[in-house]
């Protein structure tokens, strides 16, 4: 049964009119004159409610300690904070728990390590009036936080604006031979420095760290012959350094051999010096061995031609007067043991070879007599 209900007996009005006249809720002046009186303080005058001092220094500290409690802030260690006062700015705040004063100083984190990256594209004309598409893509860190955030209005928007007008501009003075192939490198680093000329007057405070020049892309009606055209340029690449790597293999070997041939020819000269040399020291020493005994010197040296003429032949001179022992000679093995032997030596400057005409020739008259083995020139002098 409700309390307002006829019938109902008691006092149950739940803003305790116990007459039973409902009169509405209490007064407020009521309610703070209660409140005054917990917190000790004397009566009122009828006009309002009275605090004690007491009363506002408690309320007072409450409201300084949570003043003082809302300043404490921390900057995150990647980060940077731009402090104003009264927004004017007083200084950058390194990371940590730090602390502001709440509605006088206003802080703004800014994160300063982090790469950041604003990318561009467009369709551009090139200066060869071929239309290409072509990507970009700018990584950058924020150097100055202040001027990060105050210079310009938005600093990304502006660096984004200033990335797409040199892109357009170095795109627009180049071929489309060299945008697709050859020259993106020298179109990156033309970009690049295009783009920090136009941010400089702006005093953005960032760096640009890197620029990325993604592939570029000619228009989809051409696409195939322009992919034909890219294969063909670097076959033509690939083929250079190939035949630059030949020729890097093929140089050292041609050094080595004209090396060689050099060596070879100064090799026969010096020999061909020692044999002229050798002969005309053996002519000085015939040239009296000759005027002292002309017939037995003409002999031997008929001999010593002959047997070096006629060592590679695999015939044999048998004279027909004594060839009677001859005939029981084993001709054979010893025309093969000539041949497996190869050439006879040379005469030596000091001395001559002998020849035994007895052996070669089957004539004991056509032996021939070493120079060593002469008899002395006083004796030969007797002799005639």
């Amino acid at each position: 049964m409700a309390w307002n209900e006829p019938g109902n007996k008691g006092n149950k009005d739940p803003w305790g009119n116990k007459s039973g006249n409902d009169k509405g809720p209490p007064d407020l002046d009521e309610v703070f004159r209660n409140l005054s009186k917990r917190f000790g303080g004397g009566k009122g005058n009828g006009s309002g409610p009275a605090v004690s001092s007491f009363g506002l220094i408690i309320v007072l500290g409450i409201a300084i300690v949570v003043w003082g409690l809302s300043g404490f802030y921390t900057v995150k260690e990647a980060e940077k904070g731009v402090a104003l006062r009264f927004g004017q700015y007083i200084g950058e705040v390194d990371p940590g728990l730090q602390w502001k004063a709440t509605f006088i100083d206003e802080v703004f984190p800014v994160n300063v390590s982090t790469v950041r990256s604003i990318p561009a594209s467009g369709t551009i004309l090139t200066s060869d009036e071929n239309v290409v598409l072509v990507e970009l893509d700018v990584q950058y860190r924020v150097t100055d936080p202040y001027l990060f955030l105050f210079s310009a209005v938005d600093a990304n928007e502006s660096l984004r604006e200033a990335t797409d007008s040199a892109l357009r501009y170095v795109v627009g003075h180049n071929k489309m031979d060299d945008i697709l192939t050859t020259g993106r490198d020298q179109i990156r680093r033309d970009t690049w420095e295009e783009v920090e000329r136009i941010i400089e007057p702006y005093k953005l405070g960032i760096n640009i760290v890197d620029v990325n020049f993604l592939p570029a892309r000619p228009p989809e009606e051409v696409k195939d012959a322009f992919d034909d055209a890219i294969a063909a340029q670097e076959d033509e690449q690939r083929f250079i350094r190939e035949a630059e790597a030949y020729a890097r293999a093929i140089e050292p070997k041609a050094r080595g051999q004209v090396q060689r041939m050099e060596q070879q020819a100064n090799a026969y000269k010096e020999r061909e010096i020692l044999e002229a040399k050798g002969k005309v020291a053996r002519f000085a020493l015939l040239l009296p061995e000759y005027k002292l005994a002309p017939e037995v010197t003409r002999e031997r040296m008929y001999l010593d031609a002959m047997q070096e003429v006629m060592s590679g032949t695999s015939k044999v001179l048998v004279d027909a007067k004594n060839s009677g022992n001859m005939m029981y000679l084993p001709l054979d093995k010893l025309m093969q043991k000539s041949q497996s032997e190869g050439q006879p030596k040379k005469v030596s400057n000091n001395s001559s070879a002998s020849s035994s005409a007895a052996s070669s020739y089957g004539s004991p008259s056509h032996a021939s007599i070493p120079l060593d083995s002469r008899p002395a020139r006083g004796e030969r002098q007797g002799r005639n």
